[in-house]
């Protein structure tokens, strides 16, 4: 096994777990020595956080940070091809190794002939990974069933979460969620979603219910309908990061918090623009350097005190931004493709900001004159 030099930065490095295998949860400050870890991961490396860090989704037990798989099976924002399915299954199996049992898709996620791909992808690791059957049966898979214009009742939508359910070959779903609502342009078709998340939760093909781009009024209605038809809403997904935070978002954080719904994050580090990786004269491929162009050149007194805070904490400016969505009460779900991406956003655990960095990111996110397009499908 070949060993490479690895920065503080890395959780795999510098510390031994109870089970032997270097994970280093904590780091020592101002040391210019260089550590050295094996490229191969331990069978077991054990959790990166502490037990009670665990996060309740409805009757659910899941890590403080999920992953999501948007990009296994797209090619036409995130360059999905078949050959990167190996890395992908080590991706996962990292994750697990490190405690990870919480993983976010959806049932159109992927593009062209790769439809499907992602959920099918996520059954195929859960039944190959070289665990205990307990580890795998504690993984929990939240999927979204998309509002289709041709998903007009509830059995449609019901026939949807069964044909999730065949793609991963399981027998039950986590967390189903509706990925978005209607009421912005079908509002007729909105109660027969609805009535589908009530039929698929009482034959028990999901454990929990959930929804994604609510905003507050739209999700206090369904969670009173919901509620009225005995079945509790549990989850709710929204973007959730420094670059999509404001006024909308505490609202809805609020109102979770009193309804007892807990938040998800997606797109944590803006579609990559908080990770310190592009500049105005470095873009990613594809439709995101669109985005990017406008919104990064302005992004300057917010990616100074990310980088600031990072640097003085021996951490990456992701995990700092991860990790201000924890500290914020909600479970982060970052994209992963590749182990290096996953090993990163493993060091987003294990630690908090202090209250006054969190203080600095926050007012240097409200300066900024641009903020993160909301999706399109986001209701009141």
């Amino acid at each position: 096994m070949a060993a490479v030099s690895s920065s503080p930065k890395s959780p795999f490095c510098g510390l031994r777990s109870p089970r032997g295998g270097a994970v280093g949860r904590f780091f020592s400050h101002g040391s210019s020595r260089t550590l050295t870890c094996s490229l191969r991961f331990p069978a077991q490396l054990g959790p990166l956080f502490w037990p009670w860090e665990k996060v309740k989704i409805g009757p659910l037990t899941v890590s403080p940070m999920g992953f999501g798989t948007w990009a296994w099976g797209n090619q036409l924002l995130w360059g999905y091809k078949e050959e990167m399915d190996d890395s992908l299954r080590e991706t996962f199996n990292l994750a697990v190794r490190s405690g990870i049992n919480f993983f976010d898709t959806a049932d159109s996620y992927e593009t062209g002939r790769f439809n499907g791909r992602s959920e099918m992808l996520l059954g195929k690791f859960i039944r190959e990974y070289k665990g205990t059957d307990k580890v795998r049966d504690n993984i929990v898979i939240a999927t979204k069933f998309a509002a289709y214009p041709w998903r007009l009742t509830s059995g449609q939508f019901l026939r949807a979460c069964k044909s999730s359910l065949n793609r991963m070959q399981l027998d039950q779903i986590g967390v189903g969620q509706l990925h978005w609502s209607t009421a912005n342009y079908a509002p007729l078709q909105e109660l027969a979603l609805w009535d589908g998340l009530v039929a698929m939760y009482e034959k028990g093909l999901v454990r929990a219910v959930g929804v994604s781009n609510y905003g507050p009024k739209q999700l206090l209605k369904i969670h009173d309908y919901l509620k009225s038809r005995g079945v509790p809403l549990c989850s709710a997904q929204i973007q959730f990061s420094l670059l999509s935070f404001g006024d909308d978002q505490i609202e809805l954080k609020a109102l979770c918090d009193s309804l007892g719904i807990q938040l998800i994050s997606y797109s944590p580090l803006g579609l990559g623009m908080l990770t310190g990786k592009y500049s105005a004269s470095k873009l990613p491929r594809g439709p995101r350097a669109v985005l990017f162009r406008q919104i990064l050149p302005r992004l300057d007194r917010l990616l100074h005190s990310l980088r600031g805070i990072a640097q003085r904490r021996d951490k990456t400016m992701s995990q700092v931004a991860i990790n201000w969505c924890i500290c914020k009460g909600t479970i982060p779900i970052p994209g992963v493709k590749s182990v290096r991406q996953a090993e990163e956003n493993l060091g987003s655990l294990g630690w908090r900001l202090s209250s006054d960095e969190i203080s600095e990111l926050e007012s240097a996110a409200r300066d900024c004159p641009r903020k993160m397009i909301q999706n399109i499908f986001q209701t009141q």
